[in-house]
């Protein structure tokens, strides 16, 4: 009897054993499956107080104006994601940005630099079934400000299930002005997360990850 209780006690042990393996195991996998969260960064002392009538998603067309925005004319796409890299529909975004210029619509920006009287300057949009976003913009110029340069950059808001992530977004072709950005550099390694990828000429990408 004590050879066979003895048998069924290491049987026992080594399933426990087996099984306490395969959690781990999942569990490391789960890990490896979650994608780092998009840092969050400052409002900025530029959020929108006064909004033309239109917020939709092309900010270089105004409805009744001849001309369109002046500068560049770029797209920028992506999804948001939560932290598992599941699509979050209806995620509610909003984003603001200067000018080609330099210059935000707002009356606190004492900037000389002109206004574009045919730029939106801000939009908000929901994302659709697979968590993915699009915007015809501007873009954005760097400018100096009161805590030094600010390199090219648009302000989001974003909305998920859940969590709201306010960040600003960058351009990996701003390597070298990013470099110098103060709100920038303070996310230290993280600050690759908040860059949208150059794909194509005048065409970014960036995906935007919140808890959920």
């Amino acid at each position: 009897m004590r050879n066979k209780d003895h048998l069924m006690s290491r049987r026992a042990f080594a399933g426990s054993a087996l099984a306490t393996a395969t959690l781990l195991t999942a569990g490391a996998a789960k890990a490896a499956e979650t994608k780092a969260i998009t840092p969050g960064q400052t409002i900025g002392p530029f959020y929108p107080v006064q909004r033309l009538a239109e917020a939709d998603a092309d900010l270089t067309w105004i409805k009744g104006h001849k001309n369109r925005a002046k500068g560049t004319v770029i797209e920028v796409t992506g999804r948001v994601l939560d932290r598992y890299g599941n699509p979050v529909s209806g995620a509610k975004l909003e984003l603001w940005q200067c000018n080609a210029a330099g210059r935000y619509a707002h009356p606190n920006d004492v900037a000389t630099a002109p206004l574009d009287p045919d730029f939106q300057g801000f939009a908000a949009l929901a994302t659709g079934k697979q968590g993915e976003w699009r915007v015809t913009t501007i873009k954005p110029a760097g400018y100096e400000s009161p805590i030094g340069h600010r390199t090219p950059h648009i302000h989001f808001d974003v909305s998920g299930r859940s969590h709201r992530l306010i960040s600003q977004m960058y351009f990996s072709d701003e390597e070298a002005t990013n470099a110098k950005d103060a709100l920038y550099m303070e996310m230290g390694k993280a600050a690759g997360r908040t860059v949208a990828r150059a794909d194509g000429v005048a065409r970014y990408n960036w995906d935007i990850v919140l808890m959920d």
